[in-house]
């Protein structure tokens, strides 16, 4: 398992904590993230020296820095790259397929949802834009996690127990990494009720010069629309779209 920092975890829930008020002070902070005054003090001169956190000159409370802005435009833009260069084939496959199509990313454990284009069938999947979930229980997930090195994927999920959202789940290490790999080997990826029963998903990666994923696209709906005989047909199309987003990025 990785190593934590300690000093750093405080740190970082100092700014988490800012991130959800517009000013709080040194004691509102230390109730709320569990530090003792003195040290939520200390830790916040540093955040302030670097910019991630402002000291009001007037009340005395804090606020989050403008440090932080300068830090998200690159990932702003990158985000934005990214979705704008995937829009077109997400629109596409949903043509062809009547199914809801989804751009997701790989944020820690989860899996989160960038951009989406809804079925048009009677019974269709709505998707929030932003929305997470566990990356273990959905194929987006586990397509995203398939084509990392496993010893990052161990390092990632390992420690902590992976919840069931459905009895379909797989909870344990062992298993997913089994699954994993099948996963690899075939070139994408499937989700058979496990986030959600009755629904399922064929997802594939974009993947990077080096073969790094760098996002996955995804078709899901009513499990017997998704997974069938001519899934690996679906597969096949998402594999055509994503190399060829993948080659818009890199070019």
């Amino acid at each position: 398992m990785a190593q934590r920092v300690q000093s750093l975890d405080r740190a970082l829930d100092l700014v988490e904590a800012l991130a959800g008020a517009e000013e709080l002070g040194v004691s509102e902070l230390a109730a709320q993230t569990g530090l003792v005054p003195s040290t939520a003090h200390r830790l916040l001169g540093t955040l302030v020296a670097r910019g991630y956190a402002a000291q009001n000159p007037v009340t005395g409370r804090y606020l989050l820095g403008y440090k932080l802005l300068e830090l998200t435009s690159g990932l702003q833009d990158r985000m934005a790259r990214l979705r704008t260069a995937a829009r077109p084939h997400l629109e596409a496959i949903q043509v062809q397929t009547g199914e809801t199509t989804n751009l997701c990313v790989l944020e820690g454990r989860n899996v989160v949802y960038v951009d989406s284009v809804s079925g048009t069938r009677s019974v269709r999947l709505f998707t929030d834009i932003g929305h997470a979930i566990p990356a273990h229980t959905s194929g987006a997930g586990k397509a995203l996690l398939a084509w990392r090195d496993p010893e990052d994927v161990e390092a990632l999920l390992s420690g902590t127990e992976l919840t069931a959202s459905t009895p379909r789940t797989l909870t344990s290490l062992p298993a997913l990494q089994e699954d994993l790999a099948k996963i690899r080997r075939r070139g994408y990826s499937t989700d058979n009720e496990e986030h959600e029963l009755g629904v399922g998903c064929v997802a594939t990666p974009i993947l990077d010069r080096t073969g790094s994923p760098l996002a996955a696209i995804s078709v899901s709906g009513p499990t017997g629309r998704i997974l069938h005989a001519d899934t690996a047909d679906t597969a096949g199309l998402l594999r055509e779209h994503a190399e060829q987003v993948a080659a818009t990025l890199v070019s």
